[in-house]
């Protein structure tokens, strides 16, 4: 009998560094296919590279055709994608994003069994006018009508949909890697600055995190990473920021694994403002580096987080102070590093996370009952 195969549908391709989906397949797949899968991975035009020193050339990619824009890429790939698979026909399919829940009837009437990871709550994203809204809403409902398996990153996730749709998931976090030490950024000093990494989004707290700044850089150095990907008024506030504060530096998108690990690592403090998604990647990627971390005050970083950082109110009042405090005398900074680590290792290791993937795929491809995957889960 051969492997198992496997369709990973909604993300750029493999290997990518754009967000959370990326991540987890540039993890997930080399995995899957040490554990007897058939990987193939489907992407975009341009977004991966073939000289990418991470590639696992046993995971097939595929790349079909979409629009390129901001409110059709993710439908017009998806669908491409979903009619790619259907007419292969894999054992099993995992879909990222409730946007491809319109076209899973196509891969259900194939016989192909589906596991979706939902992401966050999409609809409630204000970068969304009412119709990108009102498509992920839908696509949600789509999404627990029809998929065979669903993933949540957050328990607070999966409170979420059983209120909404009435159908829970199976959690299944985001993991981060430990690291050995790395060497400074140049120009930075161990513990000595702030650091925000997110795309730049109103519901990532960016606007409030750049008038806070603006005070805080008088002091101490500030670390952005991150960009919009099309430009716009939160782009040109940062630029303003930097142009008008030395203290200031911009990054832009960093792409090199080891140099964003290392801000992380030598961080006084990581800010993170996302306030939708569940398990957010790059929070966890944060704790497990060692950065000592504030973060908004929502459902989701809490749950992430336990004691192992702090929280605020998305204001930059708020956020200045919070952020000056883990900056002071009083603060031990080295001890909320280890908290953090501890946290990140115990809880949201990707062992544990890829494991439990190859769990729920094996087990919708060959039809065991939900309930057995989550006791597996509990081990």
């Amino acid at each position: 009998m051969g492997n198992k195969s496997l369709a990973i549908i909604g993300t750029r391709g493999y290997p990518s560094y754009y967000g959370g989906f990326e991540t987890a397949v540039r993890k997930l797949a080399p995995f899957l296919t040490d554990a007897g899968w058939d990987v193939t991975v489907y992407g975009r035009p341009g977004a991966t590279r073939d000289s990418d020193p991470s590639l696992d050339e046993r995971v097939i990619r595929r790349v079909t055709r979409g629009v390129e824009s901001k409110s059709l890429s993710t439908l017009s790939y998806g669908l491409s994608a979903s009619i790619d698979a259907a007419v292969r026909k894999p054992d099993v399919a995992l879909v990222m994003n409730v946007a491809n829940g319109y076209f899973l009837p196509l891969l259900k009437a194939r016989g192909i069994p589906t596991v979706v990871n939902v992401d966050g709550i999409e609809w409630d994203r204000q970068k969304w006018g009412r119709l990108a809204k009102k498509v992920f809403r839908n696509g949600a409902r789509l999404t627990a009508r029809h998929a065979t398996e669903l993933v949540v990153d957050a328990r607070e996730i999966g409170h979420r949909w059983e209120a909404d749709f009435g159908r829970g998931g199976v959690f299944i976090p985001y993991g981060g890697d430990s690291t050995n030490p790395l060497p400074l950024e140049p120009g930075l000093t161990h513990r000595g600055y702030i650091l925000v990494v997110a795309r730049f989004v109103p519901e990532n707290t960016i606007g409030e995190f750049i008038e806070s700044a603006r005070i805080l850089s008088e002091r101490w150095p500030v670390v952005i990473v991150g960009s919009s990907g099309y430009g716009g008024p939160l782009e040109e506030a940062v630029g303003a920021l930097v142009r008008d504060h030395p203290a200031v530096r911009w990054l832009g998108h960093v792409s090199d694994d080891k140099r964003l690990l290392s801000l992380w690592q030598h961080a006084g403090v990581y800010f993170h403002g996302h306030s939708v998604g569940g398990t957010n990647p790059a929070l966890v990627q944060a704790m497990a580096a060692g950065a000592p971390v504030v973060a908004r005050d929502t459902v989701y970083n809490r749950e992430v987080l336990g004691n192992a950082g702090a929280t605020c109110a998305p204001n930059s009042a708020a956020i200045t102070l919070a952020l000056q405090r883990f900056l002071s005398e009083d603060v031990d900074r080295e001890a909320q590093s280890r908290l953090s680590v501890e946290r990140a290792r115990s809880n949201y290791s990707w062992l544990s996370v890829c494991q439990a993937y190859d769990g729920i795929l094996t087990a919708a491809a060959v039809g065991t009952p939900r309930a057995s995957v989550l006791a597996d889960r509990s081990h």
